[in-house]
């Protein structure tokens, strides 16, 4: 235990960005992820692209204007730790493969995820980015598919909401999928809205 008011997450985000268990990654370990033990909001995501680790920001990219958006918040609010948490299943990019980039790292979840959730106590709704975070967040619960888990989006509401990646490279899902964007987002926005 720390010295910031019997707080533990401060010393736990400082441990955790420093962390080096991936040593052999790509363009090496720069863990992105933010939070405060105040934050309401937790986006559970999967891991930072090559542009976000540049840049040291999460969602600092396409996809985080896409997630402001169906969020309803300026890019003040979203970087505000203490509004939103952002801890995403592998907190260093991973690499590319075949498909574009590598699942996250496994070693960062089960270092770091459950202190840095226990810290994080006030927490009242996890928007759940990605098939590695629903397999952590929902478990058996999840349907086989990821738009299948979504559909099935009131089952978990209000404490959880299973979103698709707001990558650009779902342009596609989004088109095939008109009720997300209609039925959806104007609910995650009122209710971001009321918790921050």
């Amino acid at each position: 235990m720390s010295a910031h008011n019997g707080d533990p997450l401060p010393d736990i985000l400082m441990q955790a960005r420093a962390c080096t268990i991936c040593s052999d990654l790509p363009l090496g370990p720069r863990p992105l992820l933010q939070g405060s033990s105040h934050a309401r909001i937790l986006i559970a995501s999967q891991a930072p692209g090559s542009r976000t680790h540049e840049k040291g920001r999460p969602f600092d990219d396409a996809s985080g204007k896409r997630l402001r958006t169906w969020l309803g918040v300026s890019e003040e609010q979203f970087y505000d730790p203490e509004l939103f948490a952002i801890i995403p299943m592998g907190f260093c990019y991973p690499g590319t493969g075949k498909g574009g980039d590598l699942p996250p790292r496994p070693e960062c979840a089960l270092a770091w995820r459950r202190p840095l959730l226990q810290a994080m106590p006030k927490i009242e709704l996890t928007l759940i980015l990605g098939q590695f975070a629903l397999d952590w967040h929902l478990g058996e619960r999840k349907s086989r598919t990821l738009t299948d888990t979504v559909k099935r989006w009131q089952e978990f509401w209000p404490d959880l909401l299973p979103l698709p990646h707001p990558s650009p490279r779902n342009i596609r899902w989004f088109k095939a999928n008109p009720w997300f964007e209609a039925e959806v987002i104007p609910l995650l926005r009122q209710r971001v809205e009321t918790l921050i």
